[in-house]
This record gives C-alpha cells, structure tokens and sequence, in this order.
C-alpha cells in the first residue's frame, strides 16, 4: 500500500499520496482570486511545482505577486527569451551562432545585446516575440537537470560557452542544476516556473541598439506596461559597462580570474581611480555653472550617500569653493510627529517625516544672506536640538545636503532652479554572474548594508533582512520616481567589492536561524556570494566608498 502524507494548506488539512506533484495538488485546491502559484514554500523550503510531495508538511503558496516569486517570472522569461532568439537565428541564419548578452535591468525591463546582430530592428523583435507566444502555447515542461559539475563544465567548453565554463570552474559543489526547454539547454542561478503556459505577460521593443524584454512589476503583477526606461540610468549603466570592458572585467569568472592571478590589487586601485576622476568632473561641473549653492545628493539604501558627500566636498575645495555637508536628518520632525505606516510603525522613510517649512525656511534665509541655526536631530531621544552650529552664506559657500529625498521637488519649495544641482546616486553593480544571469542592484546593497548595520548598530543579518523590504518600499515610493531629475547620476558600485563583501558578509548570514522567515533570504545570498572568491580588504583606501560598510573610513560615516 502507498504511503501518504498530511498536507495543511490555507488552514486546511489534506491527505495526499506518496510522490504526488506540488502542481497537481495545488491544481486540485485551487483557491479564487489568488494569483497563479510558480513555487511552494514547504515546511520553509522553497520548491518547485515538479518537486513531488514526500513528507508531511505546511505548503503556502508563492505567487507572481511575491518578491521571489516575480524573480522566478523574470528568471523564466529570460530562460524563454534566449530560447526564442536562438529558434528565430536558426531561421533566418542558419549556422551562425549569435551570443545573447543580457546586460542590465533598466525600468520595467531587461536591456539585451548581441553579437552577429548589431542593430536589431522591429521586425527582428516581433520575430522574438511571436516564437515566444508560441512557445507559451505549446506549454512546454521547463525541466531541470542535474549535471556533475565537470560533466556541465564540459557541456559549455563543448558548445562554445567559454565564459560559463570559467564560471563553474570556481564552483565548490560537486553538482550543478542546468534547465532544459525543448532543444535548448543552459545554466541559470534560481528556481524556475513548471512551464512556458505560466509566462503570459511579456513584451518585446527596440531599444538603444539592443532589446528590451518588458515584464510586470512587482506591485503590479497583473498589469504589464509598455516599456519605460530610464534614459540617464541607462546611460550611466552604458558607462559602467565600456569602463568594465576596458578593464577586461565583465563577469564573475573574470573577476575571480584577476584574483587567482593577482591582480586584484591593480584592479582595485583602477575602480577607485575611476570613482575619483567621476567625482572630480562633477566637482567641475558645478563650478562652471558658477552660480550653484546647493548640491542635493538622493539615493537608495547603502549607496554611500554620506561618504560620497563627503569626497564632493573635498573636491569642491579643492575647485575653490567652501562647501558644508549637510545630512536632511537633521529635519526630523520630533518623533512624536512623525507618521504612521498602515502597521502603526513610524515611517521615517515618508517625505512627511521632515519639517519641509523649516528645511524650506533655512535654504530661503541661507540663500537671502541670512545667519541660520542648523538643527541636530538626536535619534535617541526623537527629538531636533540645538547647539550653536550657525552658517552665513559667503559667495564661495555651497551647501552639500544629502537625505533619501533630495530629488523630491517639494523639498526645496520656490528656490531659485538655477541655484540648485541634484546628484542621484547608487550602486549599480557592474558584474554579471555570466551573460544569461544578472546580478541584482539591491542584492549589492543589501549586503552592504547587512555588514555595515552589523558593525554600527550590532544589529544582526536576520533583523536587517527583516526590514529589508519596508527599507524597498520606501526607495519604490520616494526615491526611484524622482531619480530621472538628476543633473548628473554616480555610479557608487566598485567591481571588486562583492569579493571583500564576501568575508564580513558569509559569517554574518550563517548565523540566521533555520526557523525563521529570514533564513530563506540568507541561504540564497550565501549561494550567491559563493560564485566569487574572497580577498581581503587591506588594499581598499580609507576614503573608498567601500569603507562607509566595512569600517576604516577616514571620514565620520
């Protein structure tokens, strides 16, 4: 007799046969209005729907609504896309290989490049798209299939993937999962949806000599957009890729390759070099405009927003102005003012957490001429004090003010435009993991910020983790909409930085309990950063944008 198993699921118990598939029972216990589910949690593990049933166990659900579940969507399309190209190049090119780079993520969707495919037009991405939708009819089974790590090695070198065979070189594992989709067969880092029938909503357009592959976002999941880039992002992460292949550092395997060599000092001081020269020009550019008083610095979480107001400020020096470096911190209202979230948490992220009349009010009487009290917002206590910090605006003066909503228009009132330049700054990480898998820009940060709310806060990788996506919320609602009214935009992302991350970061994520929400997230970042080598940090400069994280700032961070 078959063995079965309990399975509790929406607050129901069900019985269910041995080896039954996560697919056809959530089939069988579909639940209305909720969206479709791409993977279980069971007993806390994630699963895909293939996996079959084998034990007793508490199964939720994982939506395209969920933040891993929308990873999987897009992760999915990709695997869709290259299998797409590579079907249309086979008809209109038969025996040429086109090598399928995806670059970046940039709005709501992913910028492609090829090679053997220069300027793709819009008949070639309508030839994409329609062999995509073909695809989704069929409902073809995305299978995984578990190689030995040399057998995977040798199946790239093979067939010409060089650069994924160099990646798994430095894999510790004994075995790799790659996925299968009809006669297309490749490496991906994260789960998989069961099927092409699950991959509805996509769009395919021309953009800037490449294609962009358009998905929902995640507070949309149902809603699928025509493509909205952000064009001076794109243009900062172009920069960031020319530079990268100057270096000859494109990917992880490349990065590890200059490591095993040692060269990763060399590359080292070259990144930072590079981060110098771009604060210099934009220290430049302000002079030029000759009439600038106030520099408004805005970014995400963990993009080294006080170091790099910090290293403006010295080059401004050095160009012949005076400048002081302010934090919108400081404007806290007391807390006993500050809103509320729909939890009843305060939300220091909201725009309404500043006094905006008294920021509006010191800028005003700072720009007329006018002695000004600065304020000092104590977080201890919640409240703004003050201590004699006094400023009067000489003509070589210039205020270097940063805070997550300097961009926001509302936060300087009726000033003069003319007086004002806005910087918008993050970490774009500029490495691949290879040209199929893209490394997340707020996978960067969170690891930054988990290493440094350690070693500041003594605060813990499970509780940094835990706030995470309030943290996310915020940038989504305040900080992303007004990135694009940038007079310049910095790129904060250093290509050496994950493998010194790597060392504070690994014994940090161990630590996370196995019981908790959070150590899903910390099993999956640990998997992430095991695709690089470590090197050790006594190389990094004291005034690096790194040391804002890692400690050893020259600067008050």
């Amino acid at each position: 007799m078959a063995a079965s198993y309990q399975v509790r699921y929406f607050d129901e118990n069900y019985t269910v046969q041995d080896g039954t598939r996560y697919l056809d029972f959530i089939r069988q216990h579909l639940h209305p209005g909720t969206l479709p589910v791409l993977l279980v949690l069971a007993n806390g593990r994630l699963q895909e729907l293939s996996h079959r049933i084998i034990e007793d166990c508490t199964v939720v659900p994982v939506t395209i609504g969920d933040e891993i579940g929308m990873a999987t969507y897009r992760r999915s399309l990709n695997l869709l896309f290259n299998k797409a190209v590579m079907d249309v190049e086979k008809e209109r090119n038969p025996g040429q290989n086109v090598r399928v780079c995806l670059n970046f993520s940039n709005g709501n969707g992913y910028y492609y490049t090829f090679s053997g495919e220069e300027n793709p037009d819009e008949e070639f991405a309508k030839l994409v798209k329609k062999r995509m939708l073909d695809l989704v009819e069929q409902d073809l089974p995305i299978q995984r299939k578990t190689l030995s790590t040399f057998s995977a090695i040798r199946f790239f070198r093979t067939h010409g993937f060089s650069y994924k065979e160099r990646l798994l070189k430095y894999r510790r594992v004994s075995t790799v999962n790659l996925y299968v989709l009809d006669d297309y067969l490749d490496y991906f880092y994260g789960y998989m949806v069961y099927s092409t029938g699950f991959l509805k909503r996509f769009d395919v357009s021309c953009y800037e000599k490449g294609l962009a592959l358009v998905f929902p976002r995640h507070r949309e999941p149902e809603v699928l957009r025509a493509y909205e880039p952000f064009p001076k992002l794109f243009q900062v992460q172009k920069e960031t890729e020319k530079w990268n292949s100057r270096m000859g550092i494109q990917s992880v395997a490349d990065l590890n390759d200059s490591i095993t060599r040692g060269d990763i000092e060399h590359e080292l001081l070259v990144a930072e070099a590079l981060q110098e020269s771009r604060i210099s020009d934009i220290a430049q550019n302000i002079k030029k405009r000759g009439n600038i008083k106030f520099v408004m610095i805005a970014g995400p979480s963990s993009s080294g927003k006080t170091t790099f107001s910090r290293r403006l400020s010295i080059e401004l020096t050095a160009h012949g102005m005076m400048p002081h470096p302010i934090s919108l911190d400081n404007f806290y209202r007391d807390r006993q003012y500050c809103p509320k979230d729909e939890n009843g948490n305060y939300d220091f992220e909201c725009l309404e957490a500043y006094d905006l009349e008294l920021i509006q009010s010191v800028l005003g009487d700072l720009i007329d001429g006018k002695e000004v009290e600065l304020p000092y917002f104590n977080f201890l206590t919640g409240h703004r004090e003050y201590h004699g910090k006094k400023l009067k605006m000489q003509d070589s003066d210039i205020l270097v003010i940063e805070g997550i909503h300097g961009l926001n228009p509302k936060l300087v009132g009726h000033l003069p435009e003319d007086c004002i330049y806005r910087v918008y700054i993050s970490a774009l990480t500029q490495l691949n993991i290879d040209d199929h898998n893209p490394i997340s820009t707020t996978d960067g940060r969170l690891l930054r910020r988990i290493v440094r709310d350690y070693r500041t806060r003594g605060t813990n990788a499970q509780e940094t983790i835990h706030r995470w996506p309030s943290v996310r919320k915020g940038e989504e609602n305040y900080i992303f909409p007004h990135q694009e009214n940038a007079d310049v935009m910095f790129n904060s992302a250093l290509i050496y930085e994950l493998s010194v991350l790597k060392i504070y970061a690994e014994p940090l994520l161990f630590q996370v309990p196995e019981n908790t929400p959070e150590y899903l997230e910390a099993k999956r970042l640990l998997k992430f950063l095991d695709y690089f080598l470590g090197t050790p940090s006594e190389s990094v400069p004291v005034n690096s944008l790194l040391r804002e994280f890692i400690g050893g700032s020259c600067f008050d961070v």
